[in-house]
């Protein structure tokens, strides 16, 4: 399904029980609404699922041009407001776990539970250098030229080589994402700096990481928990960044014993 959510039009799915509480899936750069796909059986059976594609990603629109983070936030509230659904648990990973932190501080009203996942808080200055580089190389030569060095920091290297599933599923999405929505989200992410801010969120929260994750290591968890009052932090080993994927009933456990929870 595609909707119109403000200036651009969003691709979204909406699934499992009708009357049930709603929860929310945001997705990682260069990924799509299917990112989620090994979650869906554990979800929809207990939840309505929305998951969607961000701006720049899968089916939703990728206007040119950098993006914000209020800007993928307010997208994340406009889908809401164009499906009447008042309040969510949300669920975010990587990029989505930033617009989850964003939606948090800026809509807390509408927010029951919140998951943050391999995700960080603040982009240091020392990794601007990288980021420009991603783009550079995006630009000039295409998402092609970054496929195998992104592939190695979401997956662990014994999970590479044993292909394990979802990997070739993950390189078809990134491959296939728009260049200008890859650019212009980290364009966004570049920017990140919520984490003077965190101790403002109040609602229960969730912070899983992978134990093997390179790019937002256990350490940028373990200050995103030190902030949110109250909130628990789960550590998956043998995960690197997307370890919903590679550790999936493990993240499935861990997720759905905190969305039953009434802590």
């Amino acid at each position: 399904m595609r909707i119109k959510t403000g200036a651009i039009t969003t691709h979204y799915e909406l699934s499992g029980p009708k009357d049930a509480p709603v929860v929310m899936l945001s997705h990682s750069l260069g990924s799509d609404l299917h990112m989620w796909d090994p979650q869906m059986a554990a979800l929809e059976a207990r939840w309505r699922v929305l998951r969607y594609d961000t701006r720049g990603h899968g089916g939703s629109d990728a206007p040119e041009g950098a993006y914000t983070l209020g800007q993928l936030v307010g997208d994340a509230a406009s889908l809401l407001d164009a499906l009447a659904i008042a309040k969510v648990h949300f669920v975010g990973l990587s990029m989505g776990g930033m617009i989850a932190q964003g939606f948090a501080l800026s809509h807390p009203e509408r927010l029951d539970r919140l998951a943050l996942c391999d995700t960080s808080a603040f982009m240091p200055s020392g990794a601007q250098p990288i980021i420009q580089e991603r783009i550079d190389t995006a630009r000039k030569e295409g998402l092609a030229a970054l496929v195998d060095s992104t592939l190695a920091r979401w997956f662990t290297a014994d999970y590479l080589r044993r292909k394990g599933p979802g990997v070739e599923a993950t390189r078809r999405t990134f491959l296939s994402s728009p260049v200008a929505g890859y650019i212009g989200c980290t364009e966004a992410m570049r920017r990140l700096n919520y984490l003077d801010d965190l101790a403002r969120i109040r609602r229960p929260t969730l912070i899983v990481v992978g134990a093997d994750d390179p790019g937002t290591p256990v350490a940028v968890s373990q200050a995103i928990h030190e902030r949110i009052a109250g909130s628990k932090l789960v550590i998956l080993p043998s995960a690197s960044h997307l370890g919903n994927i590679e550790q999936a009933q493990a993240f499935n456990s861990a997720l759905t014993e905190f969305l039953e929870s009434s802590d």
